[in-house]
C-alpha cells in the first residue's frame, strides 16, 4: 500500500515563503478540502435516494450502477482532457492506481452499496458501509505494526454495538426489515470504501487532476459491470416505468441524471480533492457527515423513517467510528 499524505504538505516546497506565510497558504488548502470534503458528502448522499427509486420501479442494481458511471465518464470528458492537456504520460503512471480505483472504489464499492439498499433501507446500509473504517484502522495494524490505542478499541467496540442493535441481535425487533444478504453486500461495500480512501489520499509524484482519476476511474468501472452484465454476472435490468420521490411520479430519467451527475461526477471529483488536501485521516472524518446527508434524504424523499432502536445504533456506530478515525496515528 503506498503511503498517503495531504497535498498541501509540498505547497511551499523549494520556496522561501515565512512560517506565517505557510501556515495561511496551509489553512486555506484545509479550508477548501473541508469544503470540497462537505460537498462530497452531501452528492454523496443522494446517491441511496436516486439508487432506491431507481431500483424500486423495477432496475436492477447492477443497472442502475452501470447507468451512473457510464453517464459520469461521458459527462467528465471533455473536462478530463482538458485537465490532462495532452499529459498521456501521467495518465500511463497512474494507470495502476486509476484501474483499481476504478474497480474496487467506483465499481464494487457501488455494486455491495446498491445491493445491500435494495434490501434494506439506506441509512442501515449507508452506516453498515461505514465500517470501513474500522477495517482501516485494523489494516494498518496488520501491515504496519500501528497497534490500536484505547480510544480506538472503545470505538470499535461502541460501532460493533451499535451495529448488532441495527442488525436485532438483542431480538427488540427493530432490524426485522434488514436483510443478511444485504448486510453481506454493505459489508463488502466497507471493504471496498477503505480502499477507496486509501486509493483517494495517495499522492506520489506529479498529482492525476481529481478530474481525470474520476473519469478514468467512470470509464474503469462502467467496462467492468458491462462486462459482468454479458457474462451474466450481474443481472442488467431496466424499466422506462415513473419512479416515485417526494410523494410524486416523476420520469426515471430524473433519478438516474441525479445518481450520474451528483452522486457521482461531483461526488467522487469533490471527494479526491478533499482527501488530498485533508489526508486520509480528517478527509474520511469529514466524508463520514454522508451518513447525516443520507438519512435525512432518505427521510424526505423515500419516507424511510429508523426505528427508535435504529436511532441509537447508528449513533453508537457514529460515535465508534469518530473514536475511531480521531485515534488513528
Amino acid at each position: 500500500m503506498t503511503s498517503v499524505r495531504p497535498l498541501d504538505d509540498g505547497i511551499v516546497r523549494g520556496t522561501s515563503a515565512t512560517p506565517a506565510a505557510t501556515s495561511a497558504r496551509r489553512g486555506g488548502a484545509r479550508g477548501v478540502g473541508l469544503a470540497l470534503g462537505l460537498l462530497s458528502a452531501v452528492s454523496f448522499g443522494t446517491s441511496g435516494t436516486f439508487g432506491t427509486a431507481l431500483i424500486g420501479s423495477g432496475w436492477s442494481p447492477a443497472a442502475a450502477v452501470l447507468t451512473r458511471v457510464s453517464i459520469a465518464a461521458l459527462a467528465l470528458t471533455g473536462p478530463a482532457l482538458v485537465q490532462l492537456r495532452g499529459r498521456w504520460g501521467l495518465l500511463r503512471a497512474w494507470a495502476g492506481r486509476t484501474i483499481a480505483y476504478g474497480l474496487i472504489g467506483v465499481a464494487a464499492c457501488q455494486l455491495g452499496y446498491f445491493n445491500a439498499i435494495a434490501r434494506m433501507p439506506v441509512g442501515i446500509a449507508l452506516l453498515i458501509e461505514y465500517m470501513g473504517v474500522v477495517l482501516i484502522v485494523l489494516w494498518l495494524w496488520a501491515r504496519h505494526g500501528q497497534r490500536p490505542r484505547p480510544l480506538t478499541i472503545g470505538g470499535g467496540a461502541g460501532a460493533l454495538a451499535g451495529l448488532a442493535l441495527m442488525l436485532d441481535l438483542t431480538g427488540s425487533g427493530a432490524g426485522r426489515c434488514v436483510s443478511p444478504v444485504g448486510v453481506v453486500w454493505a459489508l463488502a461495500a466497507a471493504v471496498a470504501m477503505a480502499v477507496y480512501f486509501f486509493l483517494s489520499a495517495s499522492v506520489t509524484g506529479e498529482p492525476l487532476p481529481p478530474v481525470v482519476m474520476t473519469w478514468g476511474g467512470m470509464v474503469v468501472g462502467a467496462v467492468a459491470l458491462a462486462l459482468a452484465g454479458i457474462a451474466g454476472l450481474a443481472p442488467l435490468r431496466v424499466s422506462s416505468a415513473d419512479v416515485t420521490l417526494l410523494g410524486h411520479e416523476v420520469s426515471w430519467i430524473v433519478p438516474a441524471l441525479g445518481l450520474s451527475l451528483v452522486a457521482a461526477a461531483v461526488a467522487y471529483v469533490a471527494g479526491i480533492g478533499a482527501a488530498r488536501r485533508l489526508g486520509a485521516k480528517l478527509g474520511s472524518f469529514v466524508a463520514m457527515a454522508e451518513i447525516v446527508f443520507a438519512v435525512l434524504f432518505a427521510w424526505a424523499l423515500l419516507h424511510q423513517m429508523p426505528t427508535d432502536m435504529q436511532f441509537l445504533g447508528g449513533a453508537l456506530i457514529l460515535a465508534g467510528v469518530v473514536l475511531v478515525r480521531l485515534d488513528e496515528p
